[in-house]
């Protein structure tokens, strides 16, 4: 049974791999497109190459041979690939590796340049998402106007989600009525090239279990291209902000995008400037907010109490 079981672990590494380098395509990483490319992404001489790992290695790997690969490869492979937190578990977990689930920080998902374009873009509010609405990484100005996206643990930062399950009186998005129909239809345009996919079959699931309205959405198999779009939102100390959406794609970085917001007129500028000027602004309704101090307080403290335990149980 378990020759049997490794034996299944194996074909579906080899489906994984080629699945995820098929997604990948030269320009992605640096690399000239070529001509008479029979298969779409990058070939495995290529990951082998930028992996610096040998080519009959990485091919027997992708064939799902029963060879050994260690964490600094499998790291190596992973980079390459482009694969975000989970999907790397996943990797590991196919090659019989455990899988420590570490911090990481904006630096190293987006990097130094693009976190410095950021940064230059402020008072404008900006962001990298991947397809999936993942915050990446973000701006001073994104972070005060949407605190819920950056004072949680990164596997949450997830506009969509905030979107879905925020309580309603605690939502700022005015609008939403026209935009999440249109933000769930680009959810599933962009779907059709990760079906399968575990990051993005659990994403979509999670999504359905634990918001009935956008399983209603989803359900209407509506799709959608990008586009510039209007955006409001609402906050209690300073008014409505009126945002207009754009993106940028970013060389080496498949399926993320730079998303900035331009005041719509002077008055939603000004109004950004006075939200900025707050020093310890409300997180949530009136009713049930709290202040962003009391918030980061609570999660630093909870970060220590989950070290603590961490630290216990090696002892033990």
């Amino acid at each position: 049974m378990a020759q049997t079981q490794q034996a299944q672990r194996r074909t579906e590494l080899a489906g994984f791999l080629r699945s995820r380098r098929a997604r990948i395509a030269p320009q992605d990483v640096g690399m000239p497109p070529g001509f008479r490319r029979r298969t779409p992404g990058l070939r495995r001489e290529e990951v082998a190459q930028l992996a610096g790992v040998g080519v009959t290695w990485y091919t027997w790997l992708e064939q799902g041979r029963p060879i050994n690969a260690s964490v600094q490869v499998l790291d190596a492979v992973a980079r390459v690939l482009q694969l975000d937190v989970t999907e790397r578990e996943h990797l590991y977990r196919l090659a019989g590796i455990p899988f420590v689930r570490e911090p990481v920080s904006d630096l190293e998902v987006v990097g130094e340049e693009v976190l410095g374009i950021l940064e230059a873009l402020n008072p404008l509010p900006a962001a990298v998402h991947n397809a999936r609405y993942d915050v990446q990484a973000s701006n001073e100005t994104y972070r005060v106007l949407w605190p819920m996206t950056s004072v949680v643990d990164r596997h949450d930062r997830n506009v969509l989600y905030k979107l879905f399950t925020v309580p309603g009186c605690c939502s700022t998005f005015v609008n939403s009525a026209e935009e999440l129909p249109w933000m769930v239809a680009r959810l599933r345009h962009s779907y059709g090239n990760h079906v399968g996919e575990p990051a993005w079959e659990s994403f979509v699931a999670r999504l359905i279990e634990e918001s009935p309205a956008f399983a209603q959405l989803w359900a209407s198999g509506d799709v959608a291209a990008p586009g510039k779009r209007v955006k409001v939102f609402r906050h209690h100390s300073v008014g409505t902000i009126n945002l207009t959406s754009s993106s940028l794609s970013i060389d080496g970085m498949a399926d993320h995008r730079v998303v900035i917001y331009t005041p719509v007129a002077e008055a939603d500028a000004a109004r950004i400037e006075r939200l900025r000027a707050i020093v310890d602004p409300l997180i949530g309704c009136p009713v049930h907010g709290r202040p962003l101090s009391s918030v980061l307080a609570e999660r630093e403290a909870a970060a220590k109490h989950g070290t603590a335990d961490r630290t216990a149980a090696a002892r033990d």
